[in-house]
């Protein structure tokens, strides 16, 4: 799978995205929260339940295409 997201430099996890993947997942993940804001009146359990679903989703995909991979970094290596 080709690189979406940049490498956080320090810390773990990625940083803004390198590809129009990544601007693509990012933007249709705040569309879509926007979008089940529309539940609040409805439901708070189903709007948490469907936001953290799509958080999960989308953290799993930029896990998988995050250059390098997530893990810990303390800075430039060099």
């Amino acid at each position: 799978m080709a690189d979406w997201f940049a490498a956080k430099r320090y810390g773990i996890g990625s940083g803004l995205p390198i590809a129009w993947q990544g601007w693509a997942l990012l933007v249709g993940y705040l569309i879509l929260v926007v979008l089940a804001s529309f539940l609040i009146p409805i439901s708070w359990l189903a709007y948490f339940s469907l936001v953290g679903f799509l958080t999960g989703l989308f953290i799993l995909i930029s896990a998988k295409t995050t250059r390098g991979g997530w893990r810990w970094r303390w800075g430039s290596e060099k």
